[in-house]
């Protein structure tokens, strides 16, 4: 299975439909209550939400979820209720439109256990009206909308934000020292559609610091991620450099770091890690190792580029 421990735990919503074609008569015998295996809805329901639990033990790469909240309901095929949701050919026959949504708080979508779900669904209905039908026809089945973690994507920025990345390290910038966690933290700004303008290599010199900070963000670079001096050493001096110059301090996204951390190692409560704003940029400053630096953005990204949208007064 693939491995989804560097995921965020998010909101996840699935939507998922499926039709089951039948003839209008079977249709006027669900409408009248009179079909020899009984109820068909919720006996249909049930079956659906076995099937949202089973997912996992059917599909062997499907991780299982935690399904915080499930719906399945049933509606007649009508083209004025449905149209635009299938082809117009669809609405030239008869059926059962089964429609379902799903709610999960986790670490992987929940849109195959939503699909699971309507298709179990059709199949016991299928099951329950065979004997009054030789036209079943199960088809059409289909996600109609997803909500969480990559699918989100899009809604925190709606242009590539230009970046920076310092590098904050005085062996790194004496050449005694490759740099792993700057490299890093570039390709995974990348890897988000971001726009990385600089990568600067400076020693742990507070000064130094301030000065290539200012110039970025009278340059407008619109978020600068340091990299080193976040720890308890005795030349840790990012963190008291960045502190000192920062207008606005945004202490949720230092939380979120050392939480996500926290639940991969214990050394993560070490970090003095700080955020916060100067003007219309943001500065993050991440733990110098390339696994501190990893976890960090993998908290954060891509929801901190929504910080530059508040910073220019647009709200949430």
């Amino acid at each position: 299975m693939r491995d989804i421990t560097h995921k965020q735990i998010t909101l996840r919503t699935a939507r998922a439909v499926a039709v089951i074609f039948c003839t209008p008569e079977t249709i006027e015998t669900i409408k009248c209550d009179q079909l020899p295996k009984g109820n068909l809805f919720d006996v249909a329901r049930a079956a659906g939400f076995l099937g949202a639990k089973a997912t996992p033990q059917l599909l062997p790469h499907c991780h299982p979820v935690g399904i915080d909240g499930l719906q399945i309901e049933f509606e007649f095929l009508e083209q004025e209720q449905h149209e635009g949701q299938f082809p117009e050919a669809v609405f030239q026959r008869s059926g059962i439109v089964i429609t379902g949504e799903a709610k999960s708080i986790g670490r992987t979508g929940i849109e195959m256990e939503m699909l699971t779900a309507v298709s179990v669904a059709a199949l016991e209905i299928y099951d329950m009206l065979k004997p009054v039908d030789t036209q079943l026809e199960i088809g059409h089945i289909k996600l109609l909308e997803k909500k969480g973690g990559k699918s989100d994507r899009k809604k925190f920025f709606s242009t590539p934000p230009t970046c920076a990345v310092l590098v904050c390290s005085d062996s790194t910038a004496a050449g005694t020292r490759e740099d792993g966690s700057g490299k890093l933290i570039k390709q995974m700004l990348e890897e988000v559609k971001a726009n990385v303008k600089h990568y600067t290599i400076l020693p742990d010199d507070r000064e130094q610091i301030q000065q290539q900070i200012k110039a970025w963000v009278a340059e407008d670079v619109h978020f600068i991620f340091t990299t080193g001096g976040t720890g308890l050493g005795p030349r840790d001096n990012t963190v008291a450099a960045v502190e000192e110059i920062l207008e606005r301090e945004a202490a949720g996204i230092a939380e979120a770091m050392r939480a996500h951390g926290q639940l991969r190692t214990p050394l993560a409560m070490m970090s003095r890690g700080v955020a916060g704003a100067i003007g219309e940029t943001l500065i993050v400053t991440l733990p110098g190792s390339s696994n501190g630096a990893r976890e960090s953005l993998e908290a954060i990204l891509p929801a901190v580029f929504h910080a530059r949208k508040m910073m220019k007064g647009g709200g949430h």
